[in-house]
């Protein structure tokens, strides 16, 4: 065994790597500033689909829960009938059943006048919330007003409106809907079901305790009602959910693939400052490899100092990605802590991981170069 092989199993690669990177401190630098700025893309982009998926969601609501349940007008079905109704409580083993009426009329109060929505409902507590009173769960003979309405005739409960001529105590007015709804209460009435003109229903709606358990009443619905002839349509608002989460999913990869075109060009630095590296260092590597040092060794000198760059680039790009998603989030979803997330944590793990691949990957070409020039031709230049 030679003095150089004794050498370079006492002293860790680490060490001489970095060693040899401090001898340019400004190459390196812009070096890891490369790897930095990759990392930061890749992990802040992914963050930034995430939080969008998010809010998104947080808009949206609790929608997948639900499904909608109407006549089909094409097969000649006007209106859903109570025997329609029996079949969908048969089958929707967990949920609520809400069958509605509706009409458009004139809403007034004092000298107010307006043309709303009116819903027809037995059962509203099961869909809707109050922002001020109290939601009954059987609505008998008072009414519920939507925000919307509520401000416009100056409404809170205690208060009376007319529906049409009809006279009726208002006992809440009803939380704002902010994102999708199959019944929007807010510029709407909700009055008794049976103040509402018609034997029938316009549609009955269903709030399932989950995504799934709707799925599973939608299924059981179609097999119960549309066996012999379609007689009713049925929408599940988790087609809509599904759908966003898959878009939100193609833009993630998408930003991502942005992203990574900065690691790209960060490698290309890099292989540009281990030819460099190389090539300054030719004669001291003759030197080495004259003395018995191994082609092996060589490379894994050379590894080094590439893995070292990435690394250190990598960390700081992290830590630096973690501030920005705190920011991004804060913003966004008014909620900082939600960086912290898994996924954001996978984002951050990947790019890491791909700015370390991608420093060692710049670094082959130079290690290989290096470890395979002659000795002799080395000391020559």
């Amino acid at each position: 065994m030679s003095p150089l092989d004794d050498l370079f199993r006492r002293v860790p690669a680490l060490l001489m790597a970095r060693r040899n990177l401090s001898r340019n401190r400004i190459r390196t630098s812009l070096a890891v500033l490369g790897i930095i700025i990759g990392v930061l893309a890749i992990a802040s982009l992914g963050m930034f689909g995430t939080t969008l998926r998010a809010g998104a969601t947080q808009q949206l609501g609790d929608i997948g829960n639900e499904i909608s349940i109407s006549p089909n007008l094409q097969e000649g079905v006007e209106e859903l009938t109570d025997r329609d109704v029996d079949q969908i409580r048969r089958a929707v083993t967990d949920g609520s059943v809400v069958p509605v009426r509706s009409e458009t009329l004139r809403v007034g109060r004092g000298d107010r006048q307006t043309v709303a929505t009116v819903y027809g409902m037995e059962n509203p507590g099961a869909i809707y919330e109050a922002e001020d009173g109290r939601v009954p769960d059987r609505l008998r003979k008072d009414a519920l007003v939507g925000s919307g309405t509520a401000t416009l005739l100056d409404v809170e409960p205690g208060n009376t409106i007319s529906v049409d001529g009809r006279t009726y105590r208002v006992s809440a007015v009803l939380a704002q809907q902010q994102g999708l709804s199959l019944v929007n209460p807010n510029n709407a009435v909700v009055v008794p079901l049976d103040d509402v003109n018609g034997t029938g229903y316009s549609q009955v709606v269903v709030n399932a305790e989950s995504g799934q358990a709707a799925n599973e009443s939608a299924v059981a619905i179609r097999e119960s009602l549309n066996d012999r002839e379609e007689r009713v349509s049925v929408f599940e608002l988790q087609t809509i959910t599904s759908g966003i989460n898959q878009f939100f999913g193609i833009l993630n990869t998408f930003l991502i693939g942005i992203g990574s075109i900065s690691l790209v060009v960060a490698g290309v630095s890099i292989l540009n400052v281990m030819l460099m590296s190389t090539i300054e260092r030719r004669q001291e590597i003759g030197v080495l490899r004259a003395v018995g040092v191994q082609r092996g060794d060589v490379v894994r000198m050379i590894l080094a100092e590439a893995g070292l760059l990435g690394v250190t680039g990598g960390l700081i790009g992290a830590v630096l990605a973690v501030g920005a998603g705190v920011v991004l989030n804060a913003v966004v979803l008014n909620d900082p802590l939600s960086t912290f997330q898994a996924a954001n944590f996978v984002y951050i793990f990947l790019a890491v991981v791909f700015g370390v691949g991608t420093s060692v990957l710049s670094g082959l070409y130079p290690a290989w170069k290096a470890a395979n020039e002659r000795p002799v031709e080395a000391l020559r230049k």
